[in-house]
């Protein structure tokens, strides 16, 4: 197995948070995440494009090449590969995994199993040691339930996914029983509204992502600071020092003295 299916196995499941640019992804790598993900709405919101419309091919590359040589073990989300055709899909993935990035996340969005399924063995041809995180909106998108994720997860693992995301799911019951039907590690998305880390590593789940709600967070912070100072009142929370921010460049980059 290569480093970054390891944490999959480990004695807690991957804590994965999500980055979407150089800074956030650097910061979080300087609290001690061994690897981080990246947010397609993120990245979409970044350069003002749609998210899940497979209109950020060129950005999430782009973003994968600045990432994939940090001091941090890279996955990419690429929503559903940014194409129908199985054979582009994998050609997306040799790209990525020639720019250092270890991990990719597919999502089916509900579409022919099959073809998702075409998309995961043409990602595992093209690039092998690709952590392939296969992702199915059953819950996401509120269809199909616990019969059809089922259904899609065994044909995803059969393509040869090495792990399983089933984004929505936040019963308790139902997570524990999806863990025992797959058989490879599961990820769930985080939610304020289901389990906590602990718990979900209780119910047997591998890995546990943030998505966007980072992202969302800080500009929810930016708002509320803006909001704050036009009306008188001390913004709370912290900030990092501008010294601690012009420190995340990267590495060649000439240091800024103003602005």
């Amino acid at each position: 197995m290569t480093a970054f299916a390891d944490l999959h196995h480990a004695d807690r499941p991957l804590f994965l948070p999500n980055a979407w640019d150089h800074a956030s992804a650097t910061a979080l790598a300087a609290r001690g995440f061994r690897a981080i993900g990246t947010t397609s709405l993120g990245v979409a919101a970044a350069a003002g494009l749609p998210d899940g419309a497979s209109a950020t091919r060129d950005e999430t590359l782009a973003l994968a090449r600045v990432l994939g040589s940090g001091p941090f073990l890279l996955s990419v989300d690429a929503e559903d590969g940014f194409s129908e055709d199985p054979d582009a899909v994998g050609e997306f993935a040799r790209e990525l995994a020639a720019a250092g990035a270890v991990g990719i996340n597919l999502e089916d969005a509900l579409g022919p199993v099959q073809r998702h399924a075409a998309k995961i063995a043409a990602v595992k041809a093209a690039a092998p040691g690709l952590f392939v995180n296969a992702r199915t909106d059953t819950y996401w998108l509120g269809e199909g339930g616990e019969p059809e994720t089922l259904r899609r997860l065994e044909a995803y693992q059969e393509a040869g996914a090495d792990g399983v995301f089933v984004p929505g799911l936040t019963d308790p019951g139902t997570i524990a029983a999806l863990v025992r039907r797959v058989r490879v590690p599961l990820n769930v998305l985080y939610s304020p509204a289901g389990p906590g880390v602990p718990h979900l590593a209780d119910l047997g789940v591998r890995r546990v992502s943030l998505g966007s709600l980072l992202y969302r967070r800080a500009l929810g912070a930016a708002l509320e600071t803006v909001a704050d100072i036009g009306t008188g009142r001390r913004p709370l929370g912290t900030a990092p020092s501008y010294a601690e921010v012009d420190g995340l460049r990267r590495h060649g980059t000439p240091v800024r003295t103003s602005g």
